[in-house]
């Protein structure tokens, strides 16, 4: 689906900050299908991956060399300086102060009250992602705490979301919403996870057949974390690419 312009609150851009952009390039691309742009000098070896055309995601030199490479969920916002206010004021941190990235936009980068990054990006010509919800594009941002009622006082605080609770069995999924739309998910994380994985912004790329697609992935490099499991939305795998950074695949359930 082609999308020009995004309701704030909504996820409108990930990237990957990544030890390597030009291999980390080369991973993506043999498994989504991407074609990807150096952006310049300028950018500072920012990568522009791209979809029918369209952007899709960025790939980047990591700027947190003592942490495993990561994906970061950006929100779009209408004022980054304000939502930095009320990040602090909720008890989250500003872990990159609000600044202008050339004539894109303006981001920062904060850390929520359970000490999961993210990011805030206020468009200016660049919007955020050009397609989503279909295979290669970004589709799902989903956060996994181990905080999830403190998660509910911060997040309605600093971005106006409301949580809706569903009941899956052995946790509370929580969804996102901004009016009676859908933006994100939660997962509480409980004993069943690693003890030293902290809470994160999970991404989510379409895919046709997840088993195909983590199949690919290992033959480009990369792990199967988390093998092909079936949930009611589709069918979802968790992938670690060549350097370590950990993403999630759907191929989405026919609504």
């Amino acid at each position: 689906m082609q999308i020009d312009s995004y309701q704030p609150g909504t996820p409108s851009w990930v990237d990957l900050g990544s030890r390597d952009p030009g291999a980390a390039a080369d991973f993506y691309a043999g498994l989504f299908g991407w074609s990807v742009a150096d952006q310049g000098p300028e950018a500072g070896g920012y990568r522009m991956a791209f979809l029918h055309d369209r952007p899709v995601a960025g790939i980047g030199p990591q700027q947190q060399p003592d942490i495993a490479p990561y994906w970061t969920t950006y929100v779009s916002v209408t004022d980054v300086d304000a939502t930095a206010k009320a990040v602090r004021e909720a008890g989250g941190q500003v872990l990159v102060e609000p600044m202008d990235v050339l004539d894109a936009g303006r981001m920062a980068v904060f850390a929520d009250s359970g000490g999961a990054q993210f990011a805030a990006w206020q468009p200016r010509l660049h919007q955020g992602a050009g397609v989503v919800n279909e295979p290669g594009a970004l589709c799902w941002n989903e956060l996994a705490t181990r905080d999830p009622a403190g998660a509910k006082q911060f997040y309605p605080a600093v971005l106006g979301w409301a949580p809706a609770d569903h009941d899956t069995g052995p946790v509370t999924y929580t969804e996102w919403t901004v009016g009676d739309r859908p933006v994100a998910g939660m997962m509480p994380m409980d004993e069943r996870w690693p003890a030293d994985l902290p809470s994160h912004w999970m991404v989510y790329f379409g895919v046709e057949d997840t088993d195909a697609a983590a199949a690919r992935a290992e033959q480009l490099g990369g792990t199967v974390a988390g093998p092909p499991t079936d949930i009611p939305p589709g069918r979802f795998a968790v992938l670690s690419d060549p350097q370590g950074a950990m993403f999630s695949i759907i191929a989405m359930t026919p609504r």
